[in-house]
Protein backbone atom coordinates (compact mmCIF):
# COMPACT_ATOMS: atom_id res chain seq x y z
CA UNK A 1 0.00 0.00 0.00
CA UNK A 2 1.87 3.03 -1.29
CA UNK A 3 1.75 5.77 1.86
CA UNK A 4 -0.79 8.42 0.15
CA UNK A 5 -3.32 5.41 0.01
CA UNK A 6 -2.09 4.16 3.33
CA UNK A 7 -3.29 7.88 4.79
CA UNK A 8 -6.11 8.01 2.92
CA UNK A 9 -7.51 4.74 4.05
CA UNK A 10 -6.80 5.54 7.58
CA UNK A 11 -8.30 8.52 7.42
CA UNK A 12 -11.83 7.45 6.38
CA UNK A 13 -11.29 4.94 8.91
CA UNK A 14 -10.94 7.33 11.23
CA UNK A 15 -13.97 9.37 9.97
CA UNK A 16 -16.36 6.37 9.82
CA UNK A 17 -14.98 2.93 9.76
CA UNK A 18 -17.88 1.49 7.99
CA UNK A 19 -17.90 -0.14 4.95
CA UNK A 20 -20.68 -0.22 2.54
CA UNK A 21 -21.44 -3.11 0.69
CA UNK A 22 -23.32 -2.91 -2.30
CA UNK A 23 -24.15 -5.98 -3.54
CA UNK A 24 -26.39 -6.06 -6.82
CA UNK A 25 -25.85 -2.35 -7.45
CA UNK A 26 -26.29 -1.59 -11.06
CA UNK A 27 -24.11 0.56 -13.03
CA UNK A 28 -27.09 2.96 -14.07
CA UNK A 29 -27.42 3.49 -9.43
CA UNK A 30 -24.29 3.63 -8.91
CA UNK A 31 -23.30 7.16 -9.24
CA UNK A 32 -26.52 8.54 -7.49
CA UNK A 33 -26.46 5.63 -4.64
CA UNK A 34 -22.65 6.64 -3.97
CA UNK A 35 -23.12 10.22 -3.07
CA UNK A 36 -26.31 9.46 -1.01
CA UNK A 37 -23.80 7.19 1.03
CA UNK A 38 -20.83 9.91 0.73
CA UNK A 39 -23.45 12.78 2.04
CA UNK A 40 -24.26 10.66 4.77
CA UNK A 41 -20.54 10.31 6.02
CA UNK A 42 -19.16 6.64 4.78
CA UNK A 43 -15.67 6.98 2.73
CA UNK A 44 -15.44 2.77 2.20
CA UNK A 45 -17.35 1.39 -0.83
CA UNK A 46 -17.30 -1.68 -2.24
CA UNK A 47 -19.22 -3.35 -5.10
CA UNK A 48 -19.02 -7.35 -4.96
CA UNK A 49 -17.96 -9.30 -8.23
CA UNK A 50 -21.11 -11.06 -8.35
CA UNK A 51 -23.12 -7.85 -8.75
CA UNK A 52 -24.09 -6.91 -12.85
CA UNK A 53 -21.27 -5.52 -13.96
CA UNK A 54 -19.50 -4.60 -10.98
CA UNK A 55 -16.07 -3.20 -12.95
CA UNK A 56 -18.25 -0.78 -14.01
CA UNK A 57 -19.74 0.35 -11.20
CA UNK A 58 -16.44 0.72 -9.52
CA UNK A 59 -14.99 2.66 -12.19
CA UNK A 60 -18.25 4.77 -11.79
CA UNK A 61 -18.12 5.23 -8.10
CA UNK A 62 -14.21 6.00 -8.22
CA UNK A 63 -14.55 8.47 -10.96
CA UNK A 64 -17.75 10.54 -9.51
CA UNK A 65 -16.84 10.68 -5.85
CA UNK A 66 -14.52 13.06 -4.19
CA UNK A 67 -10.81 11.48 -3.53
CA UNK A 68 -11.28 10.97 -0.02
CA UNK A 69 -13.54 8.07 -0.54
CA UNK A 70 -11.71 4.77 -1.03
CA UNK A 71 -13.92 2.56 -3.73
CA UNK A 72 -13.13 -1.04 -4.52
CA UNK A 73 -14.81 -4.35 -4.57
CA UNK A 74 -15.47 -7.39 -3.01
CA UNK A 75 -15.78 -11.18 -3.33
CA UNK A 76 -12.58 -11.09 -4.83
CA UNK A 77 -12.16 -14.48 -5.01
CA UNK A 78 -9.02 -15.37 -7.11
CA UNK A 79 -5.46 -13.08 -7.77
CA UNK A 80 -6.43 -11.84 -11.28
CA UNK A 81 -9.52 -9.72 -10.55
CA UNK A 82 -7.16 -7.93 -8.40
CA UNK A 83 -5.87 -6.26 -11.68
CA UNK A 84 -8.99 -5.97 -13.19
CA UNK A 85 -10.78 -3.78 -10.41
CA UNK A 86 -7.21 -1.73 -9.80
CA UNK A 87 -7.85 -1.36 -13.96
CA UNK A 88 -11.44 -0.02 -12.66
CA UNK A 89 -10.09 2.49 -10.53
CA UNK A 90 -10.57 0.62 -7.12
CA UNK A 91 -8.13 0.77 -4.16
CA UNK A 92 -10.01 -1.78 -2.20
CA UNK A 93 -9.95 -5.73 -2.17
CA UNK A 94 -12.24 -7.28 0.02
CA UNK A 95 -12.40 -11.30 0.02
CA UNK A 96 -15.13 -13.87 1.72
CA UNK A 97 -11.49 -15.58 2.43
CA UNK A 98 -8.48 -15.30 3.94
CA UNK A 99 -6.39 -16.85 0.37
CA UNK A 100 -2.69 -15.80 0.62
CA UNK A 101 -2.03 -15.92 -3.09
CA UNK A 102 -5.14 -12.76 -3.19
CA UNK A 103 -4.28 -10.82 -0.81
CA UNK A 104 -0.45 -11.26 -1.70
CA UNK A 105 -1.82 -9.70 -5.29
CA UNK A 106 -3.27 -6.67 -3.97
CA UNK A 107 -0.52 -5.78 -1.25
CA UNK A 108 1.65 -6.23 -4.79
CA UNK A 109 -0.60 -3.94 -6.42
CA UNK A 110 0.00 -1.56 -3.92
CA UNK A 111 -3.78 -1.40 -2.95
CA UNK A 112 -5.86 -1.98 0.45
CA UNK A 113 -6.91 -5.36 1.40
CA UNK A 114 -9.24 -6.68 3.80
CA UNK A 115 -9.78 -10.40 4.02
CA UNK A 116 -12.30 -12.78 5.73
CA UNK A 117 -11.18 -14.95 8.70
CA UNK A 118 -13.32 -16.98 11.02
CA UNK A 119 -10.30 -18.78 12.74
CA UNK A 120 -6.97 -17.46 14.83
CA UNK A 121 -5.03 -19.73 12.43
CA UNK A 122 -6.86 -17.71 9.42
CA UNK A 123 -6.27 -14.48 10.97
CA UNK A 124 -2.43 -14.81 11.74
CA UNK A 125 -2.25 -16.27 7.90
CA UNK A 126 -3.73 -13.60 6.24
CA UNK A 127 -1.86 -10.99 8.57
CA UNK A 128 1.41 -12.61 7.79
CA UNK A 129 0.59 -11.94 3.95
CA UNK A 130 -0.09 -8.50 4.26
CA UNK A 131 -3.57 -7.59 5.27
CA UNK A 132 -4.76 -4.14 6.02
CA UNK A 133 -7.53 -5.07 8.37
CA UNK A 134 -9.66 -8.05 8.97
CA UNK A 135 -13.24 -8.84 8.20
CA UNK A 136 -14.56 -11.21 10.71
CA UNK A 137 -17.49 -13.24 8.72
CA UNK A 138 -19.60 -14.80 8.89
CA UNK A 139 -20.29 -12.80 12.04
CA UNK A 140 -23.47 -14.77 13.03
CA UNK A 141 -20.56 -17.29 13.56
CA UNK A 142 -17.57 -14.90 15.11
CA UNK A 143 -19.66 -13.86 17.92
CA UNK A 144 -18.62 -10.79 20.74
CA UNK A 145 -17.06 -13.59 22.45
CA UNK A 146 -14.73 -15.04 20.11
CA UNK A 147 -13.40 -11.67 18.82
CA UNK A 148 -12.52 -10.60 22.49
CA UNK A 149 -10.29 -14.09 22.30
CA UNK A 150 -8.65 -12.70 18.80
CA UNK A 151 -8.24 -9.24 20.35
CA UNK A 152 -6.48 -10.86 23.53
CA UNK A 153 -3.59 -12.47 21.04
CA UNK A 154 -4.12 -10.11 17.52
CA UNK A 155 -1.99 -7.05 16.41
CA UNK A 156 -3.86 -4.10 18.79
CA UNK A 157 -3.65 -2.29 16.07
CA UNK A 158 -5.63 -4.36 13.50
CA UNK A 159 -8.64 -3.03 12.63
CA UNK A 160 -11.26 -6.04 12.95
CA UNK A 161 -14.93 -5.61 11.11
CA UNK A 162 -17.78 -7.62 11.71
CA UNK A 163 -19.76 -8.62 8.12
CA UNK A 164 -22.66 -10.43 8.46
CA UNK A 165 -26.03 -9.08 9.63
CA UNK A 166 -25.40 -6.28 11.36
CA UNK A 167 -28.08 -3.71 11.92
CA UNK A 168 -28.10 -0.56 14.14
CA UNK A 169 -29.10 -2.79 17.24
CA UNK A 170 -26.12 -5.28 16.81
CA UNK A 171 -23.23 -3.00 16.80
CA UNK A 172 -23.07 -2.12 20.13
CA UNK A 173 -21.89 -5.57 22.08
CA UNK A 174 -19.61 -6.13 19.40
CA UNK A 175 -17.79 -2.55 19.27
CA UNK A 176 -17.72 -3.64 23.10
CA UNK A 177 -15.49 -6.74 22.64
CA UNK A 178 -12.97 -4.77 20.58
CA UNK A 179 -13.80 -4.17 17.10
CA UNK A 180 -13.12 -1.22 14.94
CA UNK A 181 -15.79 -1.08 12.86
CA UNK A 182 -18.44 -2.67 10.38
CA UNK A 183 -19.26 -4.37 7.26
CA UNK A 184 -22.74 -3.24 6.49
CA UNK A 185 -24.88 -5.41 3.76
CA UNK A 186 -28.52 -5.91 3.14
CA UNK A 187 -29.39 -3.84 6.22
CA UNK A 188 -27.71 -0.93 4.33
CA UNK A 189 -28.55 -1.41 0.84
CA UNK A 190 -30.81 -4.11 -1.07
CA UNK A 191 -31.28 -4.64 -5.31
CA UNK A 192 -34.30 -2.23 -5.67
CA UNK A 193 -33.47 0.23 -2.96
CA UNK A 194 -33.13 4.22 -4.37
CA UNK A 195 -30.89 6.10 -3.87
CA UNK A 196 -32.75 8.21 -0.61
CA UNK A 197 -33.63 4.86 1.11
CA UNK A 198 -29.66 3.82 1.22
CA UNK A 199 -28.89 7.32 2.18
CA UNK A 200 -31.31 7.14 4.97
CA UNK A 201 -30.16 3.70 6.09
CA UNK A 202 -26.71 5.46 6.01
CA UNK A 203 -27.76 8.15 8.22
CA UNK A 204 -28.64 5.71 10.90
CA UNK A 205 -25.78 3.44 11.07
CA UNK A 206 -23.80 6.70 10.92
CA UNK A 207 -25.71 7.47 13.84
CA UNK A 208 -25.37 4.02 15.89
CA UNK A 209 -22.06 4.56 15.72
CA UNK A 210 -21.66 7.74 16.54
CA UNK A 211 -23.61 7.79 19.69
CA UNK A 212 -22.08 4.31 20.76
Amino acid sequence: MTSELSTAFHSAFASLPLVAILRGLRPQEAVDIGKALYDAGFRLIEVPMNSPEPLESVALLAQSLPRDCLVGAGTVLSADVVAQVQGAGGQLIVMPHADTEVIRAAKAAGMICVPGIATPTEAFAAVKAGADALKLFPAELVTPTIVRAMRAVLPAALPLLPVGGITPDTMGEFRAAGVAGFGLGSALFKPGMDAATVGANARRFAAAWNDA
